[in-house]
Protein backbone atom coordinates (compact mmCIF):
# COMPACT_ATOMS: atom_id res chain seq x y z
CA UNK A 1 0.00 0.00 0.00
CA UNK A 2 1.34 3.41 -0.94
CA UNK A 3 1.60 5.78 2.01
CA UNK A 4 -0.85 8.69 1.94
CA UNK A 5 0.17 12.32 2.24
CA UNK A 6 -0.28 12.24 6.04
CA UNK A 7 2.27 9.46 6.56
CA UNK A 8 5.54 10.66 8.10
CA UNK A 9 8.74 8.68 7.73
CA UNK A 10 9.98 8.02 11.26
CA UNK A 11 13.60 7.27 10.46
CA UNK A 12 16.11 9.13 8.38
CA UNK A 13 17.49 7.06 5.48
CA UNK A 14 20.85 5.52 6.30
CA UNK A 15 23.94 6.62 4.40
CA UNK A 16 25.07 4.24 1.68
CA UNK A 17 28.61 2.93 1.34
CA UNK A 18 30.90 5.48 -0.33
CA UNK A 19 31.42 4.84 -4.02
CA UNK A 20 34.93 3.97 -5.17
CA UNK A 21 36.88 6.96 -6.39
CA UNK A 22 40.45 7.66 -7.42
CA UNK A 23 41.77 11.18 -7.88
CA UNK A 24 42.91 11.57 -11.51
CA UNK A 25 46.59 10.68 -11.99
CA UNK A 26 48.85 13.50 -13.11
CA UNK A 27 52.38 13.88 -14.40
CA UNK A 28 55.04 16.48 -13.66
CA UNK A 29 57.74 17.95 -15.86
CA UNK A 30 60.29 20.73 -15.20
CA UNK A 31 61.50 22.91 -18.08
CA UNK A 32 65.08 24.04 -18.51
CA UNK A 33 64.26 27.51 -17.13
CA UNK A 34 62.87 25.94 -13.94
CA UNK A 35 59.14 26.26 -14.62
CA UNK A 36 57.17 23.16 -13.64
CA UNK A 37 54.30 21.62 -15.58
CA UNK A 38 51.57 19.44 -14.10
CA UNK A 39 49.27 17.79 -16.65
CA UNK A 40 46.16 15.83 -15.67
CA UNK A 41 44.24 14.04 -18.42
CA UNK A 42 40.48 13.91 -17.86
CA UNK A 43 38.83 12.14 -20.82
CA UNK A 44 35.49 13.58 -21.79
CA UNK A 45 36.23 17.06 -20.42
CA UNK A 46 36.80 19.11 -23.61
CA UNK A 47 36.82 22.40 -21.66
CA UNK A 48 40.38 22.72 -20.42
CA UNK A 49 41.58 24.66 -17.42
CA UNK A 50 45.12 25.96 -17.10
CA UNK A 51 46.50 27.87 -14.14
CA UNK A 52 49.89 29.49 -13.75
CA UNK A 53 50.52 29.40 -9.99
CA UNK A 54 53.17 31.42 -8.17
CA UNK A 55 53.37 30.63 -4.43
CA UNK A 56 53.79 33.72 -2.28
CA UNK A 57 50.85 36.09 -2.00
CA UNK A 58 49.96 39.12 0.06
CA UNK A 59 52.20 38.04 2.93
CA UNK A 60 55.22 38.87 0.75
CA UNK A 61 54.52 42.57 0.27
CA UNK A 62 55.88 45.42 2.44
CA UNK A 63 53.57 46.25 5.34
CA UNK A 64 53.28 49.89 4.29
CA UNK A 65 52.08 48.77 0.83
CA UNK A 66 49.49 46.25 2.00
CA UNK A 67 47.12 45.42 -0.84
CA UNK A 68 49.77 45.79 -3.54
CA UNK A 69 49.69 42.11 -4.51
CA UNK A 70 45.92 41.92 -4.90
CA UNK A 71 45.89 45.16 -6.88
CA UNK A 72 48.76 43.94 -9.09
CA UNK A 73 46.88 40.71 -9.86
CA UNK A 74 43.74 42.58 -10.83
CA UNK A 75 45.76 44.90 -13.06
CA UNK A 76 47.54 42.13 -14.97
CA UNK A 77 44.70 41.83 -17.48
CA UNK A 78 44.34 45.59 -18.02
CA UNK A 79 46.81 45.69 -20.90
CA UNK A 80 50.04 44.19 -22.21
CA UNK A 81 52.86 45.24 -24.51
CA UNK A 82 50.91 43.57 -27.35
CA UNK A 83 47.29 44.52 -26.60
CA UNK A 84 45.43 47.09 -24.57
CA UNK A 85 42.66 45.97 -22.21
CA UNK A 86 39.92 46.06 -24.86
CA UNK A 87 41.95 44.16 -27.44
CA UNK A 88 42.87 41.56 -24.81
CA UNK A 89 39.22 40.99 -23.92
CA UNK A 90 38.32 40.69 -27.58
CA UNK A 91 41.09 38.14 -28.18
CA UNK A 92 39.89 36.06 -25.25
CA UNK A 93 36.26 36.20 -26.37
CA UNK A 94 37.12 35.17 -29.94
CA UNK A 95 38.54 31.96 -28.50
CA UNK A 96 35.45 31.29 -26.40
CA UNK A 97 37.74 31.43 -23.39
CA UNK A 98 37.88 33.15 -20.03
CA UNK A 99 41.07 34.46 -18.44
CA UNK A 100 41.51 36.04 -15.04
CA UNK A 101 44.23 36.75 -12.53
CA UNK A 102 43.91 36.86 -8.76
CA UNK A 103 46.01 36.85 -5.63
CA UNK A 104 45.36 35.99 -2.02
CA UNK A 105 47.39 35.37 1.08
CA UNK A 106 49.31 32.42 -0.32
CA UNK A 107 49.72 32.77 -4.08
CA UNK A 108 49.27 34.63 -7.33
CA UNK A 109 47.51 32.79 -10.15
CA UNK A 110 46.56 33.42 -13.77
CA UNK A 111 43.81 31.02 -14.84
CA UNK A 112 42.33 30.08 -18.19
CA UNK A 113 39.27 28.10 -19.31
CA UNK A 114 39.18 27.27 -23.01
CA UNK A 115 37.95 24.58 -25.42
CA UNK A 116 40.70 22.07 -26.12
CA UNK A 117 40.91 22.96 -29.82
CA UNK A 118 41.88 26.55 -28.99
CA UNK A 119 44.26 25.82 -26.15
CA UNK A 120 47.45 26.81 -27.96
CA UNK A 121 46.16 30.26 -28.94
CA UNK A 122 44.78 30.88 -25.46
CA UNK A 123 48.06 29.83 -23.86
CA UNK A 124 49.72 32.66 -25.83
CA UNK A 125 47.52 35.08 -23.90
CA UNK A 126 48.44 33.58 -20.55
CA UNK A 127 52.14 33.98 -21.32
CA UNK A 128 51.53 37.52 -22.56
CA UNK A 129 49.64 38.59 -19.43
CA UNK A 130 52.21 37.01 -17.12
CA UNK A 131 55.36 38.34 -18.78
CA UNK A 132 54.35 41.54 -20.59
CA UNK A 133 51.79 43.48 -18.55
CA UNK A 134 52.02 47.26 -18.83
CA UNK A 135 50.00 48.27 -15.75
CA UNK A 136 48.44 51.35 -17.41
CA UNK A 137 48.40 54.23 -14.94
CA UNK A 138 44.74 55.10 -15.50
CA UNK A 139 43.60 51.50 -15.04
CA UNK A 140 45.64 50.97 -11.89
CA UNK A 141 44.24 54.18 -10.45
CA UNK A 142 40.71 53.04 -11.28
CA UNK A 143 41.25 49.71 -9.53
CA UNK A 144 42.78 51.48 -6.54
CA UNK A 145 39.74 53.75 -6.23
CA UNK A 146 37.46 50.73 -6.47
CA UNK A 147 39.28 49.18 -3.53
CA UNK A 148 39.07 52.38 -1.49
CA UNK A 149 35.32 52.53 -2.13
CA UNK A 150 35.07 48.86 -1.19
CA UNK A 151 36.71 49.60 2.16
CA UNK A 152 34.09 52.26 2.85
CA UNK A 153 31.33 49.81 1.97
CA UNK A 154 32.86 47.21 4.28
CA UNK A 155 32.53 49.57 7.24
CA UNK A 156 28.81 49.86 6.50
CA UNK A 157 28.33 46.09 6.19
CA UNK A 158 28.07 44.46 9.65
CA UNK A 159 29.37 41.10 8.44
CA UNK A 160 32.46 42.54 6.81
CA UNK A 161 32.98 44.93 9.70
CA UNK A 162 32.93 41.95 12.05
CA UNK A 163 35.47 40.04 9.95
CA UNK A 164 37.84 43.02 9.79
CA UNK A 165 37.53 43.69 13.52
CA UNK A 166 38.01 40.01 14.33
CA UNK A 167 41.31 39.52 12.49
CA UNK A 168 42.55 42.87 13.79
CA UNK A 169 41.79 41.62 17.31
CA UNK A 170 43.36 38.16 17.17
CA UNK A 171 46.61 38.94 15.32
CA UNK A 172 49.44 41.20 16.43
CA UNK A 173 50.08 44.35 14.34
CA UNK A 174 53.35 42.74 13.16
CA UNK A 175 51.38 40.02 11.34
CA UNK A 176 50.01 40.67 7.85
CA UNK A 177 47.01 38.56 8.86
CA UNK A 178 45.71 41.33 11.13
CA UNK A 179 44.24 43.13 8.09
CA UNK A 180 42.58 42.27 4.78
CA UNK A 181 44.77 40.81 2.05
CA UNK A 182 43.48 43.63 -0.17
CA UNK A 183 44.93 46.27 2.15
CA UNK A 184 43.53 49.12 4.24
CA UNK A 185 42.86 52.75 3.38
CA UNK A 186 46.22 54.07 4.58
CA UNK A 187 48.20 51.59 2.49
CA UNK A 188 45.98 51.36 -0.60
CA UNK A 189 46.19 55.12 -1.04
CA UNK A 190 49.94 54.70 -1.67
CA UNK A 191 49.58 52.12 -4.43
CA UNK A 192 50.26 52.89 -8.07
CA UNK A 193 51.53 51.32 -11.28
CA UNK A 194 55.09 51.29 -9.95
CA UNK A 195 54.15 49.23 -6.91
CA UNK A 196 52.32 46.78 -9.17
CA UNK A 197 55.41 46.34 -11.33
CA UNK A 198 57.56 45.86 -8.23
CA UNK A 199 55.28 43.18 -6.80
CA UNK A 200 55.26 41.24 -10.07
CA UNK A 201 59.06 41.51 -10.31
CA UNK A 202 59.36 40.15 -6.79
CA UNK A 203 57.62 36.97 -7.96
CA UNK A 204 58.83 36.67 -11.54
CA UNK A 205 61.07 33.64 -11.38
CA UNK A 206 60.11 30.62 -13.51
CA UNK A 207 61.63 28.34 -10.89
CA UNK A 208 58.84 29.49 -8.53
CA UNK A 209 56.09 28.91 -11.09
CA UNK A 210 53.95 25.90 -11.94
CA UNK A 211 51.59 25.67 -14.91
CA UNK A 212 48.81 23.17 -14.22
CA UNK A 213 46.71 21.94 -17.14
CA UNK A 214 43.63 19.74 -16.77
CA UNK A 215 40.95 18.35 -19.10
CA UNK A 216 40.80 16.04 -22.09
CA UNK A 217 44.37 16.29 -23.34
CA UNK A 218 43.96 13.81 -26.20
CA UNK A 219 46.18 14.88 -29.11
CA UNK A 220 47.73 17.79 -27.23
CA UNK A 221 51.47 18.05 -26.73
CA UNK A 222 51.16 20.00 -23.48
CA UNK A 223 54.87 19.96 -22.73
CA UNK A 224 55.77 21.17 -26.21
CA UNK A 225 53.15 23.95 -26.21
CA UNK A 226 54.24 25.18 -22.79
CA UNK A 227 57.94 24.99 -23.65
CA UNK A 228 57.42 27.16 -26.75
CA UNK A 229 55.73 29.91 -24.72
CA UNK A 230 57.31 29.69 -21.27
CA UNK A 231 60.59 27.85 -21.77
CA UNK A 232 62.81 30.87 -22.38
CA UNK A 233 61.86 32.96 -19.35
CA UNK A 234 64.50 34.28 -16.97
CA UNK A 235 64.11 35.42 -13.40
CA UNK A 236 63.78 39.13 -12.67
CA UNK A 237 66.75 40.44 -10.66
CA UNK A 238 64.31 41.50 -7.92
CA UNK A 239 62.79 38.01 -7.58
CA UNK A 240 63.09 36.30 -4.21
CA UNK A 241 61.73 33.16 -2.57
CA UNK A 242 58.81 33.46 -0.13
CA UNK A 243 59.97 34.06 3.42
CA UNK A 244 58.55 33.05 6.80
CA UNK A 245 55.12 34.43 7.72
CA UNK A 246 54.47 36.21 11.00
CA UNK A 247 51.23 34.85 12.49
CA UNK A 248 51.85 36.13 16.02
CA UNK A 249 48.69 36.24 18.17
CA UNK A 250 47.70 39.60 19.61
CA UNK A 251 47.25 38.05 23.05
CA UNK A 252 47.31 34.72 24.88
CA UNK A 253 44.24 35.49 26.97
CA UNK A 254 40.56 36.14 26.34
CA UNK A 255 39.63 39.50 24.79
CA UNK A 256 36.21 41.09 24.25
CA UNK A 257 35.74 43.79 21.63
CA UNK A 258 32.43 45.43 20.74
CA UNK A 259 31.91 47.59 17.66
CA UNK A 260 28.86 49.72 18.40
CA UNK A 261 26.18 50.07 15.70
CA UNK A 262 23.31 52.05 17.19
CA UNK A 263 19.88 50.61 16.50
CA UNK A 264 21.15 47.37 14.99
CA UNK A 265 18.56 44.61 15.29
CA UNK A 266 21.20 41.86 15.00
CA UNK A 267 24.62 41.21 16.44
CA UNK A 268 27.40 39.70 14.35
CA UNK A 269 29.40 37.34 16.57
CA UNK A 270 32.94 36.15 15.93
CA UNK A 271 34.71 33.98 18.49
CA UNK A 272 38.15 32.50 17.88
CA UNK A 273 41.91 32.83 17.77
CA UNK A 274 44.82 32.13 15.36
CA UNK A 275 44.43 28.52 14.30
CA UNK A 276 46.69 26.23 12.28
CA UNK A 277 48.62 26.17 9.00
CA UNK A 278 47.70 23.71 6.23
CA UNK A 279 50.83 21.63 6.64
CA UNK A 280 50.15 19.81 9.91
CA UNK A 281 50.46 16.12 10.73
CA UNK A 282 46.90 15.89 12.08
CA UNK A 283 45.18 17.60 9.14
CA UNK A 284 42.64 14.81 8.64
CA UNK A 285 41.73 14.63 12.31
CA UNK A 286 41.37 18.41 12.35
CA UNK A 287 39.05 18.23 9.33
CA UNK A 288 36.78 15.73 11.06
CA UNK A 289 36.84 17.65 14.34
CA UNK A 290 36.05 20.93 12.58
CA UNK A 291 33.12 19.32 10.76
CA UNK A 292 31.64 18.05 14.01
CA UNK A 293 32.15 21.35 15.78
CA UNK A 294 30.77 23.72 13.16
CA UNK A 295 31.26 22.56 9.59
CA UNK A 296 28.17 20.44 8.96
CA UNK A 297 24.55 21.55 9.00
CA UNK A 298 24.05 19.12 11.88
CA UNK A 299 27.22 20.31 13.64
CA UNK A 300 27.18 20.89 17.37
CA UNK A 301 27.23 24.66 17.01
CA UNK A 302 24.43 24.88 14.45
CA UNK A 303 22.36 22.29 16.30
CA UNK A 304 22.51 24.26 19.54
CA UNK A 305 22.22 27.83 18.24
CA UNK A 306 19.74 27.17 15.43
CA UNK A 307 17.79 24.01 16.18
CA UNK A 308 17.64 23.99 19.99
CA UNK A 309 17.74 27.69 20.87
CA UNK A 310 16.45 29.36 17.72
CA UNK A 311 18.99 32.15 18.04
CA UNK A 312 20.12 32.23 14.41
CA UNK A 313 19.45 30.99 10.89
CA UNK A 314 22.89 29.40 10.83
CA UNK A 315 26.09 29.14 12.84
CA UNK A 316 29.43 27.87 11.61
CA UNK A 317 32.92 27.25 12.93
CA UNK A 318 36.14 26.20 11.28
CA UNK A 319 39.76 26.81 10.35
CA UNK A 320 41.14 28.89 7.49
CA UNK A 321 44.25 26.83 6.73
CA UNK A 322 46.97 28.94 5.10
CA UNK A 323 50.75 28.70 4.72
CA UNK A 324 50.90 30.01 8.28
CA UNK A 325 48.30 29.81 11.03
CA UNK A 326 45.10 31.28 9.64
CA UNK A 327 42.15 32.12 11.87
CA UNK A 328 39.93 29.67 13.73
CA UNK A 329 36.49 31.23 14.14
CA UNK A 330 32.91 30.54 15.16
CA UNK A 331 30.46 32.80 13.32
CA UNK A 332 26.79 33.66 13.79
CA UNK A 333 24.36 36.55 13.44
CA UNK A 334 21.73 36.65 16.18
CA UNK A 335 18.91 38.91 17.36
CA UNK A 336 20.27 41.65 19.60
CA UNK A 337 18.20 40.43 22.55
CA UNK A 338 19.94 37.04 22.63
CA UNK A 339 23.49 38.27 22.05
CA UNK A 340 24.88 37.22 25.43
CA UNK A 341 23.08 33.85 25.65
CA UNK A 342 24.38 33.03 22.15
CA UNK A 343 27.92 33.88 23.20
CA UNK A 344 27.68 31.68 26.29
CA UNK A 345 26.27 28.76 24.31
CA UNK A 346 29.00 29.12 21.68
CA UNK A 347 31.70 29.10 24.34
CA UNK A 348 30.18 25.98 25.88
CA UNK A 349 30.18 24.19 22.54
CA UNK A 350 33.78 25.17 21.77
CA UNK A 351 34.99 24.19 25.24
CA UNK A 352 33.22 20.84 25.00
CA UNK A 353 34.76 19.59 21.77
CA UNK A 354 37.95 18.45 23.52
CA UNK A 355 35.84 16.22 25.77
CA UNK A 356 35.19 13.73 23.00
CA UNK A 357 32.67 12.99 20.28
CA UNK A 358 29.98 10.36 19.95
CA UNK A 359 30.20 7.44 17.50
CA UNK A 360 27.26 8.92 15.58
CA UNK A 361 29.00 12.30 15.24
CA UNK A 362 32.23 10.65 14.13
CA UNK A 363 30.48 8.48 11.53
CA UNK A 364 28.45 11.38 10.16
CA UNK A 365 31.48 13.65 9.74
CA UNK A 366 33.67 10.97 8.16
CA UNK A 367 30.88 9.81 5.84
CA UNK A 368 30.21 13.37 4.72
CA UNK A 369 33.86 14.23 4.02
CA UNK A 370 34.49 10.93 2.23
CA UNK A 371 31.23 11.08 0.29
CA UNK A 372 31.48 14.67 -0.90
CA UNK A 373 35.13 14.37 -1.92
CA UNK A 374 34.48 12.99 -5.45
CA UNK A 375 31.76 15.59 -6.04
CA UNK A 376 34.34 18.32 -5.59
CA UNK A 377 36.28 17.18 -8.65
CA UNK A 378 33.76 16.77 -11.45
CA UNK A 379 35.28 19.58 -13.54
CA UNK A 380 38.79 20.23 -14.79
CA UNK A 381 38.79 23.56 -12.95
CA UNK A 382 38.19 21.89 -9.61
CA UNK A 383 40.96 19.34 -10.19
CA UNK A 384 43.41 22.04 -11.24
CA UNK A 385 42.44 24.04 -8.16
CA UNK A 386 43.18 21.08 -5.90
CA UNK A 387 46.56 20.55 -7.54
CA UNK A 388 47.28 24.25 -7.03
CA UNK A 389 46.88 23.60 -3.33
CA UNK A 390 49.58 20.94 -3.46
CA UNK A 391 51.93 23.39 -5.13
CA UNK A 392 51.19 26.31 -2.82
CA UNK A 393 51.55 24.33 0.39
CA UNK A 394 54.34 22.01 -0.74
CA UNK A 395 52.27 18.87 -0.17
CA UNK A 396 53.24 15.41 -1.48
CA UNK A 397 51.85 14.14 -4.77
CA UNK A 398 49.78 11.43 -3.06
CA UNK A 399 48.00 13.90 -0.74
CA UNK A 400 44.72 13.81 -2.66
CA UNK A 401 44.88 10.10 -3.46
CA UNK A 402 45.13 9.18 0.22
CA UNK A 403 42.58 11.71 1.51
CA UNK A 404 39.59 9.38 1.75
CA UNK A 405 41.41 6.50 3.46
CA UNK A 406 43.01 8.95 5.87
CA UNK A 407 39.65 10.48 6.77
CA UNK A 408 38.09 7.03 7.24
CA UNK A 409 40.93 6.11 9.60
CA UNK A 410 40.31 9.05 11.97
CA UNK A 411 39.24 7.88 15.42
CA UNK A 412 37.46 9.59 18.30
CA UNK A 413 40.79 9.79 20.13
CA UNK A 414 42.33 11.52 17.09
CA UNK A 415 39.50 14.07 17.08
CA UNK A 416 39.92 14.79 20.80
CA UNK A 417 43.68 15.18 20.37
CA UNK A 418 43.18 17.59 17.46
CA UNK A 419 40.77 19.64 19.57
CA UNK A 420 43.24 19.87 22.43
CA UNK A 421 46.06 20.81 20.06
CA UNK A 422 44.23 23.45 18.03
CA UNK A 423 41.30 24.84 20.05
CA UNK A 424 42.26 26.96 23.07
CA UNK A 425 39.20 28.19 25.00
CA UNK A 426 41.22 30.42 27.33
CA UNK A 427 42.64 32.34 24.35
CA UNK A 428 39.38 33.00 22.51
CA UNK A 429 38.68 36.53 21.37
CA UNK A 430 35.03 37.57 21.32
CA UNK A 431 34.21 40.24 18.74
CA UNK A 432 30.72 41.68 18.41
CA UNK A 433 29.24 44.15 15.94
CA UNK A 434 25.86 45.40 17.07
CA UNK A 435 23.98 47.76 19.36
CA UNK A 436 26.27 47.81 22.38
CA UNK A 437 23.84 49.87 24.46
CA UNK A 438 21.26 47.10 24.16
CA UNK A 439 23.40 44.21 25.46
CA UNK A 440 26.39 45.75 27.24
CA UNK A 441 24.97 45.54 30.81
CA UNK A 442 24.18 41.84 30.33
CA UNK A 443 27.60 41.23 28.77
CA UNK A 444 29.34 42.89 31.72
CA UNK A 445 27.27 40.81 34.15
CA UNK A 446 28.39 37.61 32.37
CA UNK A 447 31.91 38.23 33.68
CA UNK A 448 33.73 37.09 30.55
CA UNK A 449 36.49 39.67 30.97
CA UNK A 450 37.29 43.32 30.28
CA UNK A 451 35.31 44.77 27.38
CA UNK A 452 36.64 47.19 24.78
CA UNK A 453 33.87 49.22 23.13
CA UNK A 454 34.55 50.94 19.81
CA UNK A 455 32.18 53.76 18.93
CA UNK A 456 32.53 55.46 15.56
CA UNK A 457 32.99 59.19 15.70
CA UNK A 458 29.98 61.07 14.30
CA UNK A 459 30.41 62.47 10.80
CA UNK A 460 31.21 66.20 10.58
CA UNK A 461 28.11 68.33 10.09
CA UNK A 462 29.19 69.25 6.57
CA UNK A 463 29.15 65.55 5.59
CA UNK A 464 25.62 64.85 6.84
CA UNK A 465 23.16 64.36 4.01
CA UNK A 466 20.35 66.90 3.82
CA UNK A 467 17.79 64.11 4.11
CA UNK A 468 19.28 63.13 7.48
CA UNK A 469 18.95 66.61 9.02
Amino acid sequence: MTPGPSVVVAERPAAAEPRPYAFPPFRRKRLADGLSIIAVDMPGRPLLTASLVVPGGATEEPADLAGATVLMARALTEGTEVRDAVALVEAIERLGASLHAEAGWDALSISLDVPAGRFAAALDLVAEVASQPTFPIAEVERLREERLNDILQARADPRRRAEDAFIDTIYAPSSPYHRSSAGVTETVERLDAATSRAELARRFDPARMTLIVGGDLTGLDVEGLVTERFGGWTADPAAALPGPIDATPAASHRRLRVVHRPGSVQTEIRIGHPGAPRRIADFHALSVMSSILGGLFNSRLNRVLREEKGYTYGAHAGFDLRRAAGPFAARAAVDTAVTVPAILETLTVIEGIAGGVTPAELDEARDFLVGVFPLRFETAGAVVGALSGLVIHGLPDDELARYRPAIQAVTADNVAAAAVAHVHPDELAIVLVGDADAFLPELEAAGLGPIEVERDAPAPAAEVDDEER
